[in-house]
């Protein structure tokens, strides 16, 4: 996270340069036309800055865990630039004060897609360079242990760490590949400096009588971090991992904010940013709903109500789009949505892949039913057979569900009981980490899963 906070300054700092060196390029021949346009030169550069960075936000730019080739980053960072120059022209339109000219727009972007992109592919190089990857070493090799071997293998789930070794504990089951094994009868404070380690990561199986709490606190005097295997993964994954949860870390390591100022907080932010979205999709809700009828024809209802489970297990009536046929469920009994479910029609094929049908839950929001950034909303009939089958899964309702969430950015539509466990990871995470940053940042980055069409059926 450290790094793509500096990378997101760097980024904002290159894009600022690009529109001061695009207006001496385009105006340097002539002295007066560039008086007029460097006046206020600094605003107006931190403005184009930020609107690109918002747009590279949007599209997943800055996520800790994100995977693509190099041509997918290309093909993002280019989206992100074209979302970017749009968001420009509007504001250049309602504020014409701010306006740069086309040429130094078009030169401004061209400068700041390549300085960024360079910047972007000299950060991946350097982020896989071992040097600079904070040193773990794992203290336990059995199956808690293990679980960062058999969920953390790919490089892009290491990025900023990498694992020295892990030191087995007496009498525990080894669950850990004999190569990864750091056996010695060394104290731990002597191995972490012989390794020069930075972080000790506790995952012994059994703690009761097992746990060297004297060589971890002379760890943590001489400035070593000492992390719990839960917070660790909840720290470098983004989820909670629900075979090494337990109630005890859930109710001791913070988290769940849920105090009147943060409620309010969340409240305003929901009001704001649905009366805004209507502001901006009411013309697409209009051609939805013609859309509907001219394929459904006349009598045929344009809105679908279905019962969701809300904040608390309480119940509400969900407004959508009908994106499936009226007899979907003619037989009463609650199905999960399939890849390519004939039920669909063929506006409803499109407008759930754009997220469309999804609109008029801006009413529940209103209502107070729901909030913009939330757990999504499930049927009761599915939470109730859930809730028998995955633990903890009642926790996600301690939040009101959301339009957009943690999880939908995270992980694809689940129709699965196993599916629907990956996702509570996430939902859990967002539900103990909320904040009007983060509902910001997830607000931002749905732009690239409706751009994308991620994780529709």
């Amino acid at each position: 996270m450290r790094w793509l906070v500096l990378l997101g300054i760097c980024e904002l700092m290159l894009l600022a340069i690009s529109l001061t060196l695009a207006t001496y390029i385009r105006y340097g021949h002539n002295a007066d036309e560039l008086a007029e346009f460097t006046v206020h030169m600094p605003e107006r550069s931190m403005v184009f800055a930020t609107i690109i960075v918002i747009g590279m936000v949007a599209l997943g730019q800055y996520q800790a865990h994100i995977r693509m080739t190099r041509f997918g980053l290309l093909a993002r960072q280019f989206v992100a630039f074209a979302l970017g120059g749009i968001l420009l022209v509007v504001g250049y339109y309602v504020v014409p004060q701010a306006y740069v000219g086309r040429g130094v727009l078009a030169i401004a972007l061209l400068l700041g897609f390549v300085l960024v992109l360079g910047v972007r592919m000299l950060f991946l190089h350097l982020v896989e360079v071992e040097a600079l990857k904070r040193r773990v070493l794992i203290l336990g090799a059995g199956h808690r242990a293990a679980q960062i071997h058999n969920q953390m293998r790919r490089r892009t789930d290491r990025r900023g760490f990498c694992v020295v070794g892990y030191v087995p504990r007496i009498d525990e089951v080894v669950a850990v590949p004999e190569d990864h094994l750091i056996r010695t009868n060394l104290p731990l404070q002597v191995l972490v400096q012989r390794q020069q380690i930075d972080e000790v990561v506790v995952g012994v199986d059994d703690r009761r009588g097992h746990m060297p709490m004297d060589d971890l606190l002379e760890c943590r005097q001489m400035g070593i971090t000492i992390t719990d295997l839960t917070s660790f993964f909840e720290r470098e994954s983004g989820r909670l991992q629900l075979t090494i949860l337990d109630p005890s870390w859930l109710v001791f390591s913070g988290g769940f904010n849920a105090t009147p100022l943060r409620q309010l907080s969340k409240r305003c932010f929901d009001l704001s940013a649905a009366a805004l979205l209507l502001l901006l999709a009411w013309p697409l809700m209009l051609l939805e709903a013609l859309a509907i009828m001219i394929e459904s024809g006349p009598g045929q209802p344009i809105l679908y109500r279905q019962e969701r489970v809300g904040a608390h297990g309480r119940t509400f009536l969900l407004l959508k789009f009908r994106s499936m046929r009226t007899d979907a469920e003619r037989d009463g009994v609650a199905r999960w949505a399939s890849k390519n479910d004939d039920r669909v029609t063929r506006v409803g094929r499109i407008s759930r892949k754009l997220r469309i049908d999804e609109l008029p839950q801006i009413w529940n929001v209103f209502k107070g039913d729901m909030s913009i950034v939330g757990p999504r909303p499930e049927r009761p009939q599915f939470v109730a057979d859930l809730a028998t089958q995955i633990r903890y899964y009642s926790l996600r309702h301690c939040l009101k569900p959301g339009l957009a969430g943690w999880a939908q950015l995270s992980y694809p539509y689940g129709a699965t009981v196993e599916e629907a466990a990956e996702k509570l990871k996430y939902d859990l995470f967002y539900v103990k980490n909320h904040n009007l940053l983060l509902d910001l940042l997830i607000l931002i980055q749905t732009v690239e899963v409706v751009l994308f069409g991620r994780g529709a059926r």
